[in-house]
């Protein structure tokens, strides 16, 4: 009897977006219908699909190879199918961890001439895969979602929002990632003595009208102390956040505080 298996992929940082690179997608230049990329040429092995929300992705399948399924600027959050618990009949489907990318093999003696499933995106989007099974090459499928592509074009158009700005600031400093329009420093000072905290910067984002300041705190006292902006004394703070609400005596943390730029 079959039944249903889901497979929950690995779960990322909450903050991570991924996109898929824009050099290899540009390798075929078509945006391919539903069900289009079954014509596909060997000459364009590479397969761009525009997808919808409960919509169902036509695409091949490598019945040699791996296949790589991508989302652009989203990520496969489960994948669900039937397990026949039969070897020859159920086909492999593994989640690639950085990139939240997916990837089919059928095993030796597959006999069927299509395969099926449903993939769940961390951006809540659904899809329903119908792949036919061919060709010994490895395939790569590029899934584009017009949703996302017209989100990202507001947010492209928008002016962000001085808070927006804070907010995508306060993400990349915590990842410890580069952002746009701002230079990052490895700027380390000594530590110096705040009341009972030792607090030492470890790194800086400067930016036209905002700096961020990446901290190390450590509790020198026997008591707790509540992490917030005030206990800092931070001039000009326009955001602040900590892992931790209390540091433990003798403990330490990562704290991250933006100032506006010139603010000391």
């Amino acid at each position: 009897m079959r039944t249903p298996a889901k497979f929950t992929l690995a779960p990322k940082d909450w903050m991570q977006m991924s996109q898929s690179g824009p050099a290899i997608r540009a390798r075929c230049l078509a945006v391919l219908s539903i069900g289009t990329c079954m014509m596909a040429s060997p000459a364009c092995a590479d397969q761009t699909v525009l997808a919808a929300d409960n919509g169902t992705v036509g695409c091949v399948a490598s019945a040699k190879d791996l296949t790589r399924i991508s989302l652009e600027s989203d990520q496969f959050a489960s994948v669900s199918k039937i397990s026949t618990g039969n070897a020859d009949e159920d086909v492999k489907i593994v989640n690639e961890p950085n990139r939240g990318d997916i990837y089919l093999s059928v095993p030796d003696g597959y006999q069927k001439s299509r395969l099926s499933f449903f993939g769940t995106t961390r951006k809540g989007f659904v899809y329903k895969f119908v792949c036919e099974v061919r060709g010994e090459e490895a395939e790569q499928i590029f899934v584009a979602n017009n949703a996302i592509q017209a989100e990202v074009a507001r947010q492209t158009l928008r002016p962000l929002s001085p808070d927006e700005t804070a907010i995508r600031l306060i993400r990349a400093m915590y990842r410890g990632e580069a952002i746009e329009s701002f230079e990052q420093v490895a700027a380390v000072l000594a530590p110096v003595r705040i009341g009972k905290l030792e607090v030492q910067q470890i790194g800086q984002y400067h930016g036209k009208d905002l700096r961020g300041l990446v901290l190390r705190v450590r509790n020198t006292s026997r008591e707790p102390i509540t992490l917030d902006e005030q206990v800092l004394s931070a001039r000009g703070a326009v955001a602040f956040m900590a892992p931790v609400t209390e540091l433990a005596p003798n403990t330490s943390s990562a704290v991250y505080l933006i100032q506006k730029a010139g603010a000391r």
